[in-house]
């Protein structure tokens, strides 16, 4: 696999990995100022996310993708 796609890869696993650390924050604060900081991490990771699809859709129709 070529480094720029691991790094596609690694911004996916990344991205989900704050969405999850967001969800499971959101679940145990204590304080509406957590819900924000919590709300702040999961809207950044859903939009790194998104940005990391698009990215590797790019390479994948311009036949770069090498899995």
């Amino acid at each position: 696999m070529r480094a720029c796609d691991q790094q596609i890869l690694k911004t996916l696993s990344l991205a989900d990995e704050m969405i999850n650390m967001a969800e499971e924050g959101d679940q145990v604060r204590e304080d509406d100022s957590c819900g924000i900081l919590y709300a702040t991490l999961r809207d950044a990771g859903y939009r790194i996310k998104a940005m990391a699809l698009r990215e590797k859709e790019n390479h994948m129709k311009k036949g770069l993708w090498k899995p």
